[in-house]
């Protein structure tokens, strides 16, 4: 006898519990992309008829437009900048296969949103784009929070006059041009969303687990929103006028214009959201928002099932999965909501990983693999 007491190890679903909540997840990340991905259904599936207005409560439910999204590529950046070694970046063979990986997860993320625009639910859909935005961020995983932030800023800035040019081109009025857009998640146009990624990279790199980056981002967040949206009431243009000059298309922040308003008003906007998301996840009601969590735990597959029932639905009850007006008309937010929210928990707590963050995870692993071979031989 030695004496010694075995310590056996966790069990399911202690394993699943310490997975969710432990050291190894920042809880704030997942319940500001939960927010995200709650927030875009709400914009796909509920009738939005008057434009945001802090002053009206009864048009708040309007702040989900254009800035849900925003918030869910903004949060891309944190993840890619977790993935690529959080506050100090890879380097070397650790980060050429991390690189890769991001390579691999960016073509299969593309092949997913096609499939799902093949579906024909009548919504943008952003996985396209998220692709573009993966590939286009691989080259800046090597730099710390002291290039990616200001490189952020300088892109949000400049930008947008550039997008209004783009978006003059003939090109998106042809079929071609329809069909690339489609493609290429145009709607969130790249050339200018990934000021919102790289933004996103600065910001993990600075550490989103330290205090002081926590309350940063929720004021200056804050201030960024105020100034946006502050101009945009103060000069900012009407949609008419959008069409009409190139000072119309540019100084607004109407929700999907890429307007500079826009970037600077909604780019803040997610920003103090995601430094709200982590202040809270500090205290106890981390445990009370957990369902949100296990949403923003799994964002992938929560907004995939989304489309892939609303698919299913329509086309049961209407016979057409592209009849916006008839699939609003059955009332489906909150039946999807609900229901998202309770599959997610459930599978996070008894199954762990979402299903598609799993499967890419493992397909880019088995197509990098981790560089022991080739060493070895």
């Amino acid at each position: 006898m030695s004496g010694r007491t075995e310590t056996k190890p966790p069990t399911w679903p202690r394993t699943e519990w310490d997975r969710l909540n432990g050291p190894q997840r920042v809880g704030g990340v997942d319940l500001a992309r939960g927010l995200a991905v709650l927030g875009m259904f709400a914009a796909h599936l509920l009738w939005i008829e008057e434009p945001f207005d802090f002053a009206d409560p009864g048009t708040w439910i309007a702040v989900v437009e254009g800035r849900s999204s925003i918030l869910f590529a903004t949060l891309a950046g944190v993840s890619l900048g977790l993935m690529t070694g959080g506050r100090t970046a890879l380097q070397g063979r650790a980060r050429s296969i991390a690189d890769r990986r991001i390579a691999v997860r960016a073509g299969l993320l593309w092949l997913l949103g096609v499939a799902l625009i093949l579906t024909g639910v009548p919504v943008y859909v952003i996985l396209p784009a998220y692709a573009i935005l993966f590939l286009l961020a691989i080259p800046l995983t090597g730099f710390g929070p002291r290039v990616l932030l200001p490189l952020a800023a300088v892109l949000a800035v400049v930008m947008p006059f550039v997008q209004v040019l783009l978006d003059a081109l003939p090109l998106w009025n042809t079929s071609p041009g329809s069909a690339l857009s489609l493609a290429i998640g145009w709607h969130y146009p790249f050339t200018t969303w990934i000021a919102f990624v790289v933004a996103g990279m600065g910001v993990a790199r600075a550490d989103v687990r330290r205090l002081r980056v926590q309350c940063w981002l929720l004021g200056a967040g804050a201030a960024l929103a105020v100034l946006g949206y502050g101009i945009d009431a103060a000069i900012g243009s009407g949609e008419a006028a959008e069409l009409l000059s190139f000072d119309g298309a540019l100084w607004t922040a109407r929700a999907h214009s890429t307007g500079l308003l826009e970037v600077i008003g909604s780019g803040g906007f997610a920003l103090a959201v995601l430094g709200a998301s982590l202040l809270l996840c500090r205290t106890v009601l981390t445990f009370v928002v957990l369902p949100l969590r296990a949403v923003g735990a799994m964002p992938l597959t929560a907004y995939t099932l989304q489309l892939v029932v609303w698919a299913a639905v329509a086309g049961a009850e209407l016979g057409d999965s592209g009849d916006l007006a008839g699939f609003r008309a059955l009332e489906p937010f909150w039946p999807l909501t609900l229901g998202t929210i309770v599959f997610c928990t459930a599978w996070a707590l008894l199954a762990g990983r979402g299903l598609l963050e799993t499967a890419l995870d493992r397909a880019a692993k088995f197509a990098v693999g981790d560089g022991q071979r080739s060493a070895v031989r």
